[in-house]
């Protein structure tokens, strides 16, 4: 009985070390991320449109978690109008036949319409007091203490200009790179090969990073901002998005493509890598000064959506680029 006991305690010993290395729940991570690939590819295919959609209600849920985590500080962000103009530049930028104009005549109106509504600061109901009351009693303590709000000189009270500048920033940060992923389902004919590489890629990249971190890391990258961020994870990040963009190419495109643009999954790997890793800095660099620990809490084992789309909204615009420019 002893000896049987023994393997089971050895291997939960290992996934707690695992876990802990991580910071995150792995069993829980790994089912949560099958259960989004098979959505997403079945979004995929059965209709582009209905990925799009599905672009859009992530995008809904990533702005109330972002609603939440700055009003734990006290600033403000005007949801409803966000919702509105951020779901009508995703789908005007789609279905228009002038996708890249659509798209920035709708973000410089969004910024407009928000920057007003953020100047209103208006509230309807209790749910966010509710969402915030909830977000702060699973804070760490230690997190609070972190954020530059609690030190001296730091401010409760904001103006006017503080709500309208982070709610200009979130129209910039969320629907502006989301429609990069919109735009990339537009040109060339590969929409679904595009989707594949703006969505799955970043991810990919994560896990590349995730397990080499958690089984080579030594050398931190930025123990400031993310203690758990390391230089061997940031190599595994790119080569694994590098493997699965040479994957996807394989898949997709004909041996003339290959000829002349065989380097175009290399620098995807390697950008998408480093700039999702970026990402994922600038995620950890918001929520330690807010003084959180997950964005949100809606993905098991992945903490909140924001937690999952950091990485892919910030390598969009440079991964859209890179396929228009090189015509695949």
């Amino acid at each position: 009985m002893e000896r049987n006991e023994q393997p089971h305690e050895e291997a939960e010993e290992t996934l707690d070390q695992i876990n802990k290395k991580t910071g995150r729940n792995m069993p829980q991570a790994i089912a949560t991320g099958a259960a989004l690939v098979i959505l997403i590819v079945a979004c995929l295919l059965l209709s582009v449109d209905l990925f799009v959609l599905l672009v859009v209600v992530f995008m809904i849920l990533a702005l109330w978690e972002l609603r939440v985590d700055f009003a734990t500080v006290g600033l403000h962000l005007p949801v409803f109008m966000l919702w509105l103009c951020s779901s009508f530049t995703l789908i005007a930028t789609y279905y228009s036949p002038y996708h890249l104009i659509t798209m920035s005549l709708s973000i410089i109106v969004s910024i407009i319409l928000v920057a007003i509504a953020a100047s209103a600061k208006i509230s309807v109901g209790n749910r966010l007091f509710l969402a915030v009351a909830g977000k702060l009693s699973n804070t760490d303590a230690s997190a609070r203490l972190e954020s530059s709000f609690n030190h001296e000189g730091g401010e409760q009270h904001h103006s006017r200009l503080s709500h309208v500048a982070v709610s200009v920033l979130t129209v910039l940060y969320i629907p502006l790179l989301a429609s990069c992923v919109i735009i990339s389902l537009t040109f060339n004919g590969h929409p679904i090969a595009h989707a594949i590489m703006l969505v799955f890629l970043p991810a990919l990249s994560d896990t590349g990073g995730l397990f080499a971190g958690a089984w080579l890391g030594k050398h931190k990258l930025s123990p400031r901002i993310s203690p758990k961020k390391s230089v061997e994870g940031l190599v595994g990040s790119m080569l694994f998005a590098m493997a699965g963009a040479f994957a996807v190419f394989a898949c997709t495109y004909d041996a003339s493509k290959w000829a002349t643009r065989w380097w175009v999954p290399i620098v995807a790997g390697i950008l998408i890598g480093a700039v999702g890793t970026f990402g994922d800095l600038c995620a950890s660099m918001l929520k330690r000064d807010i003084g959180i620990k997950d964005m949100g809490h809606l993905l098991k084992g992945h903490g909140g959506v924001m937690d999952r789309v950091d990485s892919i909204l910030m390598s969009a615009p440079f991964t859209c680029a890179l396929l228009w420019i090189t015509g695949l």
